[in-house]
């Protein structure tokens, strides 16, 4: 398996500051992209982007809180370290509970934010490593016949097997054996792990 490549993304409308936190980043041997706009950035990303983001909150046209937003539309695992000297209390509860890594103010400690940065990127590969698991999942449950992904939605209903076959109109036998190929497809050594693994895929009960 290849190592994926990880970016520290400054997005900071001061030139000065995107210098420095350019630096510091460097200096700890983490490669990193500097961008004076959310716009010139979202043209940059690319959809396997992988690694954090440090930005600014407050910014003309689209300031952080919206880029935030932004982002999490398009589902990119990049966890943010917000960078700001405006922010306040309010603003900090906000952007943590729309799933921001940090939130820390101007003037920084290097130390605070390169804890912050190694914190956000940690954070990304998990879940960069949760998309994974749903992507297989739902291929695995792809590969069911239709019978059969009717047969896990009876399932995860928490019916019995003698239940699926009189709501799909079929023998319990026949239920059975369907039962049997869903597990395998599925890869699920039990009903509780199959239901987890549904969950994740998003597959939806019988109803």
């Amino acid at each position: 398996m290849s190592t994926v490549a990880e970016w520290v993304y400054i997005v900071d409308d001061e030139a000065a500051v995107r210098t420095a936190l350019s630096r510091l980043l460097r200096s700890a041997g983490l490669s990193c992209a500097a961008f004076a706009s959310a716009a010139e950035f979202l043209e940059h990303l690319g959809d396997d982007a992988a690694g954090c983001l440090i930005l600014d909150l407050a910014m003309p046209e689209i300031d952080g809180a919206a880029l935030q937003d932004l982002l999490a539309k398009r589902r990119a695992a990049l966890p943010i370290v917000f960078l700001t000297g405006h922010g306040d209390v309010a603003q900090g509860v906000s952007a943590m509970k729309k799933g921001a890594s940090d939130f820390l103010t101007k003037p920084i400690d290097e130390r605070l934010l390169l804890a912050a940065v190694h914190q956000a990127l940690a954070q990304g590969r998990t879940l960069r490593q949760a998309g994974h698991e749903i992507e297989e999942l739902r291929r695995r449950v792809g590969t069911l016949t239709h019978r059969e992904r009717e047969v896990l939605q009876g399932v995860i209903a928490g019916l019995l097997n003698k239940q699926i076959a009189a709501r799909l109109g079929t023998a319990e036998k026949t239920i059975k054996i369907h039962r049997a190929r869903v597990m395998e497809k599925m890869a699920a050594d039990s009903v509780a792990e199959l239901v987890r693994m549904a969950e994740k895929a998003g597959v939806r009960a019988l109803s």
